[in-house]
């Protein structure tokens, strides 16, 4: 598996809540984009980092700048497939510090041809940029930026994709981190 996958972590930009590159927030003392990359590690160590920011230059891994600037997430990933030399990527994007090589691994397994996305979701969420993505939906998602359909629930509805569900207690690992107070809150949780 490990040769036909590329991992791309989309660095987005400044937050605006968090005040600061958001993959470089710190948790339990680490960048969070440091415990995304520890999580990767024992399955591939193929790491790209979807940025424009100097910042992250301290990690010794390919950065690519977004092609189409000002796209969100759709355009990382845009990006990210367009860079792809490999049929399947997995995107994660920087703010999920609670990723696990398990949940990881899952994603990958359960992936099937068929499918041109695969995510995770609970009843109440879905987890969109956590995913493998196949390099052959370019063309759709070029489309979509095209027509500035951003939404990645958009996207989702236009590809066939394949949902692996989780219970909500597994949400936990998957929380993206948007403000300090959310930051806070896992730290309350987790000791």
């Amino acid at each position: 598996m490990e040769t036909t996958l590329t991992t791309f972590i989309l660095c987005g930009g400044k937050s605006s809540r968090m005040q600061s590159e958001k993959g470089l927030v710190l948790f339990q003392e680490k960048p969070f984009i440091e415990h995304i990359i520890k999580a990767i590690l024992p399955i591939t160590e193929q790491i790209k980092l979807i940025t424009a920011s100097k910042e992250y230059d301290y990690l010794p891994y390919e950065k690519i700048q977004d092609i189409i600037s000002d796209k969100g997430p759709l355009g990382g990933i845009y990006t990210a497939l367009s860079h792809s030399e490999t049929e399947f990527n997995l995107i994660l994007s920087c703010d999920i510090p609670l990723i696990s090589t398990e949940l990881l691994t899952e994603l990958i397994s359960k992936h099937t041809e068929e499918a041109g996305i695969t995510v995770f979701a609970s009843e109440s969420k879905t987890h969109p940029l956590i995913g493998i993505y196949s390099k052959k939906i370019v063309p759709i998602i070029k489309s979509a930026i095209d027509s500035d359909e951003l939404k990645m629930m958009d996207l989702l509805a236009k590809v066939p994709h394949q949902i692996l569900n989780i219970e909500e207690s597994e949400n936990f690992h998957l929380t993206n981190i948007n403000s300090a107070d959310e930051l806070n809150d896992l730290n309350i949780n987790l000791s």
